[in-house]
């Protein structure tokens, strides 16, 4: 079976799946649970030095469902650690030596001043933790208090920081970046003239999930009053994936190492997050929907597709879909493809026919007995038609080899390679033209 054992920045896990920094790691009990169920490492929830934070005593997350009340995505108010500094580093230290195999990283989050920063170093250190993450991406409550996004939307407060933290601790140091941002490239780089081990993304999305009606106030609702929060879950994903690549393919960052964060839900998830550049992926609302022994289907999905694919290590799969990350104006305008229905799974149900028919191509006919078909000389090939419809592979978009599409009407032609010098493909024929 392939190795899924992970190295990250000297960190050493018996996995590639860590719990995010968030309520599941706010405690001895919980990361307990959670090694126990096979999670390969943890960053604890973030502590500070404010011993006056509080956490609101009513609804602390908002949601969005899917239209089968799938979690889409939480929107969570909730602030950093509000228990004591001293009791979460004592059971850091116990859960440490009690599993001395997993990975186990602190988030930190203090104030913008370098003594806060040198206080609190030394005592995680004596933990015996593996690592730090710092903080810079939280976009309620903390960042009001000028941390958590009030850092990491402005590099030169990151580089600063960053250097503060690696000139006073001999662990490593991972720079947890904001999305709130324009440029995911700018805070990276900053990380790295900071000296950072590793960067780790994406934190929470700034948002509202919605409003109460009936109240007029944004929820989650304490006392008829709403703010904005931190979106994570599914939802999240393709911003995660767009930023870790981003990063990923940046030719003087292709060295720095990414903890890739942002609605990992299952095996496939991860595996697109280290094909676009993560070293490892942390988790967070799939252990609050599932429970922690989601990991275990994880681990399994995971390691099964890379004997599929003749991996041996996770090293085997990181990095591998960056080279095929690109900007639009370099894909190939030459390339046609087509849809195509399959009549024996075809349950009529016509969303393919009014999606083209009304917002896109009209490029499906209706038959009085309503078969769906394609009308070639109108495909463009924007696969709306797949997206829509309910039955997995029912439409399938279809490359054209070279010379089966007339490009002067869309319509696909057999190859007439004895009359080539009419053919419309012919270069020379265009030229005639």
């Amino acid at each position: 079976m392939a190795d899924l054992k992970s190295d990250f920045v000297g960190i050493k896990s018996p996995n590639p799946f860590w719990l995010a920094s968030a309520p599941p790691t706010d405690k001895e009990y919980n990361v307990r649970r959670a090694f126990e169920a096979g999670w390969g490492g943890v960053v604890w929830k973030t502590l500070g030095l404010d011993p006056h934070v509080v956490n609101v005593n009513g609804p602390r997350y908002g949601a969005i469902w899917g239209a089968d009340r799938r979690l889409l995505g939480l929107n969570n108010i909730e602030l950093i650690t509000d228990r004591p500094l001293q009791t979460n580093l004592d059971e850091i230290k116990v859960v440490k030596r009690d599993y001395p195999d997993r990975a186990m990283v602190v988030s930190l989050m203090v104030p913008c001043e370098e003594e806060p920063w040198k206080f609190i170093l030394p005592k995680v250190e004596d933990t015996g933790a593996d690592g730090v993450e710092l903080n810079f991406g939280c976009p309620h409550g903390m960042s009001e208090r000028g941390m958590g996004s009030a850092v990491g939307q402005v590099p030169q407060y990151i580089e600063m920081v960053t250097r503060w933290v690696k000139a006073n601790t001999r662990m490593p140091v991972i720079v947890k970046l904001t999305p709130n941002i324009t440029d995911i490239k700018k805070p990276a780089e900053a990380a790295m003239r900071g000296g950072a081990d590793a960067v780790s993304l994406i934190n929470t999305i700034n948002s509202i999930t919605s409003v109460d009606l009936d109240l007029f106030a944004p929820e989650p609702t304490i006392d008829g009053k709403g703010a904005h929060g931190g979106y994570c879950g599914p939802a999240v994903k393709p911003i995660a994936l767009n930023m870790v690549a981003e990063i990923a393919r940046t030719p003087e960052m292709a060295h720095l190492p990414i903890s890739g964060i942002g609605g990992i839900t299952t095996w496939r998830d991860a595996a697109e997050f280290m094909a676009l550049g993560a070293r490892n992926v942390q988790v967070c609302t799939a252990a609050m929907t599932y429970g922690f022994k989601i990991v275990q289907e994880m681990i399994s999905g995971l390691s099964e597709y890379m004997d599929e694919k003749g991996m041996t290590s996770v090293d085997n799969l990181v990095r591998r879909a960056v080279p095929n990350v690109t900007d639009w104006q370099h894909l190939n305008l030459n390339y046609v493809a087509k849809a195509k229905i399959n009549q024996d799974l075809c349950i009529s149900c016509g969303r393919c026919f009014a999606a083209c028919e009304d917002t896109s191509h009209q490029a499906i006919s209706m038959s009085e007995d309503r078969v769906f078909e394609v009308i070639d000389a109108e495909c463009v090939a924007c696969n709306l038609c797949v997206n829509v419809c309910p039955v997995e592979d029912c439409i399938t978009m279809e490359a054209m080899a070279p010379g089966l599409v007339d490009p002067r009407t869309g319509k696909v032609v057999e190859p007439d390679y004895a009359n080539w010098t009419t053919h419309p493909n012919n270069p020379a024929a265009k030229a005639a033209e």
